[in-house]
């Protein structure tokens, strides 16, 4: 398509979507479309063909209508703070953004859920629901801006999702619009609906299938009381190798985190937390509950952290400490930010039991690349976030820092483990799709994806790889000598 086409078809479709989006809701100029070039991971930059703010549901309807109508690519998009490239634009794309969705609709204290917006950030769903004495537990290290509506179509955790569970473990209907306009619900009032569990297909699809516009959550009654516990250690395959031992005690914490020295230093920095910055690592360790529970729980945390080979165990002394341990840990990817100028955070997931074998590897990749790696990990639920410290103004690193990641993502497949825990796919991750899944199952999923948006209108290019582009990932892999993924011949 010629620059001179593209400007028409731009100036066309504006005026289409113009006849039903009300007030200035339609982005058309450069300057209006530069700031949606990218999400989170800003390595990848598209800028849109249009964007567009619809008000209501109403106008995201006439909106995917005429997109459809147009086989017109759209691009859903929340807050912004994906890491994976989800919400990267297309260049011949409309970029919608549910930023103005953003109303909570309602607080059902009595049947502990609440009715939203897919634009509400995730944590006003909580500060709506204090007074009731209820939160919402899902809560990423983002959940201060991250939208909802992002949340579902990642799947997003946090750090207490270890205890509470994952964002799809939190839902009880969400609402979505399809690509021809049609409101569709999944799920609904109670735990469990009759039929087909299409509410845990939606969640987690990157905006592939439909595009949310309602999401009804579960609250939890906020615990009588939460302490935490931080934990310093000399070595960091001993701290991961508490990990398993603390879970092997018995012991559910509501979150489980692990920081190393790189990572704990820069948000020691950032946010003066408290932490120890000569330790190799430290873990954080939260139980929640009654009185006499926690006091008990936080008892044998202690022990089992010391017998594990713990140089140090504190105990939060009241609430604003236990604020800061968890505020540092929250701050962790902003704060590496202040020591590299530029890193790449991957999301892997691996068995608990193997977190120190991966921490080995990831610090050979490290030494063989050159590049420093600060480790940020959801360490209970074995979600690993490696942050590759790189400068893109040198030629290369780029290039390497995806190449250390990618290694560090298939060898997350090579434990038993999987690519992503929270972050989703999207651009980030597809070529090590072909790692994860045999050919069937992507053809499976290529499947699914047609009944819900036969024309591949709805976020083109992001989650799920082509079987021509495994093939050239396999064949790169065979000719290496690689055969720890055998399916991989058969593309």
């Amino acid at each position: 398509m010629s620059t001179e086409s593209l400007h028409n078809r731009r100036e066309r479709l504006a005026a289409r979507l113009r006849g039903v989006i009300a007030g200035p809701h339609v982005l058309s100029s450069d300057e209006e479309l530069k700031p949606y070039e990218c999400d989170g991971l800003s390595a990848y930059q598209v800028v849109p063909l249009l964007v567009v703010l619809p008000g209501s549901i109403e106008e995201v309807q006439a909106a995917l209508r005429i997109c459809h109508e147009e086989e017109t690519v759209v691009v859903a998009r929340g807050a912004g703070t994906g890491l994976s490239g989800g919400a990267l634009p297309h260049a011949e794309g409309v970029l919608l953004s549910l930023a103005r969705l953003n109303r909570i609709l309602a607080i059902d204290p009595d049947n502990c859920c609440a009715r939203v917006q897919p634009g509400v950030r995730n944590l006003a769903i909580s500060e709506a629901a204090k007074p009731h004495g209820l939160y919402y537990a899902p809560d990423p290290s983002s959940q201060i801006a991250c939208s909802i509506g992002g949340n579902v179509a990642e799947n997003a955790g946090g750090v207490h999702c270890l205890k509470y569970g994952l964002t799809v473990n939190n839902l009880l209907a969400v609402e979505v619009v399809t690509i021809e306009g049609e409101r569709v619900t999944f799920g609904g009032g109670g735990l469990d609906g009759p039929g087909l569990d299409l509410l845990a297909l939606v969640t987690g699809s990157e905006g592939m299938l439909g595009v949310v516009v309602e999401v009804t959550v579960k609250l939890l009654p906020i615990p009588q009381r939460a302490q935490v516990a931080m934990a310093a250690f000399d070595d960091v395959e001993t701290a991961g190798q508490a990990v398993a031992d603390l879970i092997a005690a018995g012991i559910l914490p509501a979150g489980l985190e692990m920081m190393d020295n790189p990572s704990l230093r820069a948000a020691e920095d950032f946010v003066h937390a408290g932490y120890p910055t000569d330790a190799a690592a430290i873990l954080l360790c939260e139980v929640d509950g009654g009185n006499e529970e926690v006091s008990e729980d936080i008892a044998k945390v202690r022990q089992r952290l010391l017998d594990s080979g713990a140089d140090e165990v504190r105990t939060a002394s009241d609430d604003s400490e236990r604020a800061r341990f968890w505020a540092g840990r929250k701050a962790a990817f902003p704060a590496v930010g202040r020591i590299s100028p530029d890193y790449y955070c991957m999301d892997g997931t691996i068995p608990r039991k193997h977190l120190p074998r991966v921490l080995r590897e990831i610090a050979r990749y490290s030494d063989e690349s050159g590049l420093r790696v600060a480790n940020v990990f959801h360490a209970g639920d074995g979600n690993l976030h490696p942050l590759i410290l790189y400068d893109a103004n040198n030629p290369g690193e780029l290039e390497l820092a995806e190449e250390v990641g990618g290694r560090i993502l298939e060898l997350c497949v090579e434990v038993g483990g999987t690519i992503t825990g929270e972050h989703g796919v999207g651009m980030e991750k597809i070529n090590q799709m072909c790692a994860q899944f045999p050919p069937e199952e992507l053809q499976l999923f290529h499947d699914l994806k047609a009944v819900f948006d036969p024309g591949t209108l709805l976020n083109p290019g992001k989650a799920i790889p082509t079987l021509n582009r495994c093939a050239e990932f396999g064949a790169m892999h065979v000719k290496a000598g690689d055969l720890r993924f055998p399916h991989l011949e058969r593309f």
